[in-house]
């Protein structure tokens, strides 16, 4: 029953194998392509039918199996990009080549092993050759996974599903003969089964081969890694069985000796060399040597610099050292050192990655080596130039000595931006020495304009973020000046009206008032211009109008007439100290305004729920395009020899204490400015009313 239902599935799977081999080849615009999907399904025919005529033990159906085994590796090897470009193709293809010599390899020892059935050793024989179809299985699977995983998205139904069945295909195949393996003899079942599961195959085929017309794709770097290292890892398990079975085979008194040894001398070989970092670092430059086209990917080298240099968030390394590391990553360097300009034209060691045993002069190069590297731009190979080896005359001889004599000096990559230096970082040998070539010269000279960049911006931020600063400095010095300037013309005027009023004691208390004023505000500007005085305004607090308006009037009038109008009972939230030198300014500019005699007035009144304060001059006044464009701009003013600072930092003070100032004026007539802040008791019955409402 199990033999017959051996020969159906697998018949039934041939017929359907040979019709998919009829439809592909009469497609039209099939290419090289489609025609090597025909010749698989041709080879997965003709074995069904070598086992459903012979049956699966046969010599015939063993070599057919191996042959279907073959024209499907070349199949997938041709989906591979043929471009020229295409650097990975190479480690592929050996790959398909070793795997296609176990496959050969597996066939003649089964023409052997058939030649020579009832011989001595002939188990040993057997499973040897079972080790080898598994051998074939898992680097067929191999293969399968890293090309299902390259397929891109859109190619999920041309790809993908041929994937899908060759996986499910040689899985069935490993679990047979591993099953074989363990039970010593042939499942009849399972070959049963296995004509049933090519049966279901065939639709899956049929689909992708209608859905796709066009088998090409390229393959990663990293899939090609992948690959490699699950190959090696599984030649090496298979490598120990077959070497145990081998002296199984040639028999003898000391079999368990050797199989111990050969089982403990590779343990040791493999912990020996795997966790060291020469050793991996010495294999992945033979492989890119002998399989890659070209020594870098760029893409991932690429990403992994760019997020090296701009990796945000708290904990990272400052820039400076990211940018060493940077670029030590892509020559895999063991420390780096990044060289600044200073001050002179020459070099000073600055930020430093892994650079613990070597030391670097405080002037760390000359003005001249700074200028070669700046003109030329060129990757230093610090090892060529001590052998003598000078791309540029003269170069060694600019070769700092320290650098030059440091023995794990070995390479200087030079930051150039936009023609000018910005640093040079120098690198450590890295693990595996060896020499610089075309690829390596590139990659470095554009990832240093490329870092350079980074720190020419980040250098930029720091002359910005110092110019704010000196900006804050040089506001507050112009206010400070401006103010000093009001003092002076305060201070002469009651110089002027001293010598005509003297004698009136109101007048004499008056300029008491007014020095008195005067000392304590320039010791206010004196404070003020203190590096520790962050002239920040204070919170906003009840202050009564009447009472700081009658003080500022004070100390002025004996400068000039100032008439104080208005109620006492007036409170408003601002900050007395920028209130006092708001008023201040504004006062002062009526003063400088008014013809002398006229006095100015100040009337303090209320607005609803806002406290005014009008400053009244009968002066010069001001045109409405000048009130418009250029009152509260910074020097600006109408007055000779006049800063244009007061009015400015009147409304900025102001507008600070969530107040606002409005200005009518007419020329010849006269101006008002109008103080206008928040009523007291309003701000306090509004917050308490949000309050309220938060807790209901």
């Amino acid at each position: 029953m199990i033999a017959v239902a051996t020969v159906w599935s697998h018949g039934l799977a041939a017929i359907l194998f040979a019709v998919l081999t009829i439809w592909q080849l009469q497609r039209p615009r099939g290419g090289v392509q489609s025609r090597m999907l025909a010749l698989a399904f041709t080879a997965t025919a003709l074995w069904a039918v070598a086992v459903a005529v012979e049956g699966p033990a046969a010599l015939f159906a063993r070599i057919a199996e191996s042959g279907r085994n073959l024209v499907w590796l070349g199949f997938m090897l041709g989906l591979l990009s043929r471009d020229e470009g295409d650097e990975r193709r190479p480690a592929i293809v050996a790959l398909h080549v070793v795997l296609a010599v176990v496959i050969l390899g597996q066939s003649a020892l089964e023409s052997l092993w058939s030649g020579f059935a009832g011989a001595r050793g002939l188990d040993a024989f057997f499973h040897l050759i079972l080790l080898l179809r598994m051998t074939t299985a898992i680097g067929a699977l191999v293969i399968v996974h890293n090309l299902y995983t390259a397929a891109a998205p859109e190619a999920r139904w041309g790809i993908r599903l041929p994937m899908i069945a060759l996986a499910a295909m040689w899985t069935f195949d490993l679990n047979l003969y591993t099953v074989t393996y363990l039970g010593s003899q042939l499942p009849e079942e399972l070959f049963a089964l296995r004509g049933v599961t090519m049966t279901l195959l065939a639709p899956l085929f049929a689909l992708a081969s209608r859905r796709n017309a066009r088998w090409r794709m390229r393959l990663s770097r990293a899939a090609t890694f992948q690959t490699l290292s699950l190959m090696a890892i599984g030649g090496y398990l298979a490598l120990m069985v077959i070497a145990a079975r081998a002296l199984e085979l040639a028999g003898g008194d000391y079999i368990q000796l050797g199989q111990a040894t050969v089982v403990v001398g590779m343990s040791v070989l493999a912990v020996a060399l795997l966790p060291s970092g020469r050793a991996r670092a010495w294999l992945k430059i033979k492989l890119i040597k002998h399989l890659f086209q070209h020594r870098y990917d760029y893409r991932t080298e690429w990403l992994r610099f760019t997020d090296t240099l701009g990796r945000p968030g708290e904990g990272a390394a400052p820039l400076d050292e990211r940018v060493v590391k940077a670029i030590a990553d892509i020559t895999e360097s063991t420390a780096g050192l990044l060289l600044l300009p200073e001050e002179g034209g020459g070099l000073q060691p600055s930020a430093r990655w892994n650079w613990r045993t070597l030391e670097a002069p405080l002037h760390a190069a000359d003005a001249i080596f700074a200028r070669h590297c700046e003109t030329t731009g060129r990757i230093i190979e610090i090892d060529a130039l001590r052998r003598g080896h000078e791309s540029l005359p003269g170069e060694a001889a600019l070769l700092p000595p320290w650098m030059r004599e440091e023995p794990a000096a070995w390479v200087a990559v030079p930051l150039v931006h936009i023609d000018r230096l910005v640093g040079v970082v120098l690198l450590g040998r890295p693990l595996i020495d060896r020499m610089l070539d075309w690829e390596d010269f590139d990659l470095l000279r554009v990832a240093g304009r490329q870092a350079a960049s980074y720190l020419a911006e980040a250098r930029g931020q720091e002359a910005l973020s110092d110019a704010k600063r000196f900006d804050e400095f040089s506001r507050r010095f112009a206010f400070v000046i401006h103010d000093i300037k009001n003092l002076v013309s305060q201070l002469s005027l009651v110089a002027r009206n001293a010598e005509r009023h003297a004698d009136n004691p109101e007048f004499r208390a008056d300029m008491i008032a007014t020095l008195r004023n005067s000392v304590d505000r320039m010791n206010d500007l004196l404070a003020r211009l203190s590096q520790h005085n962050r002239s920040r305004a204070e919170e906003p607090r009840p202050t009564a109008i009447k009472a700081l308006v009658d003080a500022i009037a004070a100390g002025r009038r004996a400068a000039h007439p100032i008439r104080v109008f208005g109620r006492g009972d007036i409170i408003a939230l601002a900050d007395p100290a920028r209130l006092e030198q708001a008023i201040g300014h504004i006062v002062q500019n009526a003063i400088d305004a008014s013809p002398p005699g006229e006095p100015v007035c100040i009337t303090i009144g209320r607005r609803g729920i806002e406290a005014v304060i009008e400053i009244l001059d009968r002066g010069t006044g001001m045109d409405a395009e000048f009130v418009r464009t250029r009152l509260f701009k910074p020097f600006a003013s109408t007055k000779d020899g006049g800063f244009g600072i007061g009015a400015y930092e009147a409304r900025t003070l102001i507008a600070a204490m969530g107040g606002r100032l409005d200005v009518e004026s007419r020329e010849g007539e006269g101006s008002r400015f109008s103080i206008i802040l928040p009523i007291a008791e309003a701000a306090l019955e509004r917050a308490s009313g949000l309050a309220e409402a938060r807790v209901a």
